[in-house]
């Protein structure tokens, strides 16, 4: 692929917040002279942002934005990036070589706390650095090598404009979700995403732990969800663990009551799922080389699968048809 290929980054968001203050230099400031940058708000901006292109959208969904900003893009590849991440200098430069291969459609990096997050940012991050937490940890950590992957979430996914377009974009009335159905469309159109762990951005987490369950609630929801409507990418051992475990507590609970010798030997479970938790801190603490994030986030862990297994469990049983209320 050419070094001179037109790129189009592509920023949904509600409004001109701090955290695309944040990123604004950031994004001029890329180490690649080809490309726009496409901005994607409710309403429109009395501010001149120099280098950049607005483009309001009334109160629609994060994925009706992105397939505005792509029909309106003019770049052969599409840059996806969420409101309140920001690129590293080389983000172009180091995803162009991907590319060189007609085969790859798509390709997915991670996308890692920033350091100026505040404490429980950092634990919510902290989490999904190990599979004990998150499952899917390169995610958020950059590790490994390249790897074909099914599933990648949009704060930093690039695609070809040409099979975007094939594939008719996002097309979704999910959110979140919506990127987990554009990567299944890929495939299906015949298309291969790659890991790409030196692809990377920097991503805020959530404040708080209530902010955190409530994003992790949403995940399993639309998860749940989708194992069920979309099972080609969606239905994993991996996803349904939480649930097992949400059971497993539920059961070990009514045997208190009724059955105290299950209640005994059941109780050697939870032996296990301490030496994981014991493994999870280890893990961590040898990535954010902090003791206290690392101890606070085996706390978020636990809450996390209980809370996502719930919401996986609704979804998956209960739920009929899920769509986005901003249409």
């Amino acid at each position: 692929m050419e070094k001179n290929i037109f790129i189009s980054i592509i920023i949904p968001l509600v409004r001109i917040n701090d955290y695309f203050l944040e990123s604004y230099p950031h994004l001029l400031s890329i180490d690649y002279e080809n490309y726009e940058i496409i901005v994607l708000p409710d309403e429109p901006v009395p501010e001149d942002f120099q280098g950049i292109k607005i483009i309001s959208t009334g109160r629609v969904s994060p994925a009706i934005k992105r397939d505005i900003g792509a029909e309106n893009a003019n770049g052969e590849l599409l840059f996806f990036l969420d409101d309140d991440s920001y690129p590293e200098k080389d983000w172009i430069r180091k995803t162009l070589p991907y590319f060189k291969d007609q085969s790859i459609a798509a390709i997915g990096g991670p996308a890692i706390t920033p350091s100026n997050d505040s404490f429980l940012q950092k634990v919510s991050g902290a989490v999904f650095l190990t599979k004990v937490g998150g499952g899917i940890p390169e995610r958020y950590y950059s590790k490994g090598k390249t790897k074909e992957i099914d599933d990648w979430p949009s704060v930093n996914l690039i695609v070809r404009k040409s099979i975007f377009t094939k594939i008719g974009g996002f097309k979704s009335e999910y959110w979140p979700g919506e990127d987990t159905k554009l990567c299944l469309e890929i495939i299906k159109e015949g298309g291969t995403i790659l890991y790409a762990p030196d692809v990377v951005v920097w991503h805020h987490r959530r404040p708080g732990l209530l902010r955190h369950l409530k994003q992790i609630g949403n995940y399993g929801l639309h998860r749940g969800f989708f194992a069920k409507r979309y099972p080609e990418t969606s239905f994993k051992l991996l996803y349904f663990i939480p649930v097992f475990f949400v059971l497993y507590l539920c059961l070990f609970i009514v045997s208190l009551f009724f059955f105290s010798g299950l209640a005994y030997y059941l109780a050697f479970g939870f032996v296990l799922y301490a030496g994981a938790l014991i493994y999870a801190f280890f893990d961590i603490n040898g990535k954010v080389k902090d003791f206290k994030i690392s101890l606070v986030s085996l706390y978020y862990i636990v809450l996390t699968h209980i809370w996502y297994g719930l919401r996986f469990f609704y979804g998956f049983v209960f739920v009929k048809e899920l769509k986005s209320k901003l249409r």
